[in-house]
């Protein structure tokens, strides 16, 4: 009777990690094939650039600024060994806002490559004569950093994280001397 019940206890337990081990290859299977049906995450950046007012010469402010239509902007990532991994430009609409998509981005670390950390936001170029000279409003001049703001876009298919850059500035070549500058 002993030998019975030890033939049947080795039986199920021989049973039970057959059955546990089938399990254990349908679950990586599904997992496999869940990563690999995965979309692809997009990072993009968005942001608008202005013309500064003269009367905000010499500050941050934007009080009176207007947007500038063909603005160029770049994008520039660094990697963690503050190499240059990423360069793209991007152009502002007639409302001055800038969308940059940042394809092929890629990163080698996870956090030291991470676009918060790696990637900023420069002044390129206006087409305006008399608002062309760079300004470092939110360090458009030394790379605004990227902003977390939680947005994103969604579709069937596609994702994107969408951070955001400081708002930027150009800065008039020319502001007429006012009272206020003899004193």
């Amino acid at each position: 009777m002993a030998t019975q019940k030890l033939s049947f206890f080795i039986s199920s337990l021989l049973f039970l990690s057959l059955g546990l081990t089938a399990a254990i290859n349908a679950i990586e299977e599904a997992a496999v094939y869940k990563i690999s049906e995965e979309k692809d995450v997009d990072i993009a950046v968005e942001g608008i650039v202005y013309c500064q007012s003269c009367n905000a010469h010499g500050t941050w402010s934007l009080t009176g600024a207007k947007p500038i239509t063909s603005a160029k902007v770049s994008v520039i990532c660094k990697d963690y060994k503050n190499r240059v991994s990423y360069y793209k430009v991007f152009q502002t609409d007639k409302n001055g806002y800038f969308y940059g998509q940042l394809e092929d981005f890629k990163m080698d670390h996870y956090l030291l490559d991470h676009p918060l950390h790696a990637c900023g936001v420069h002044l390129v170029s206006s087409p305006l004569s008399d608002c062309n000279h760079l300004s470092n409003v939110n360090y458009g001049i030394n790379g605004s950093p990227f902003r977390y703001e939680n947005k994103r876009l969604f579709s069937s298919n596609y994702e994107a994280v969408v951070y955001s850059s400081g708002p930027l500035a150009f800065r008039p070549s020319f502001c007429p001397k006012t009272e206020e500058d003899h004193y």
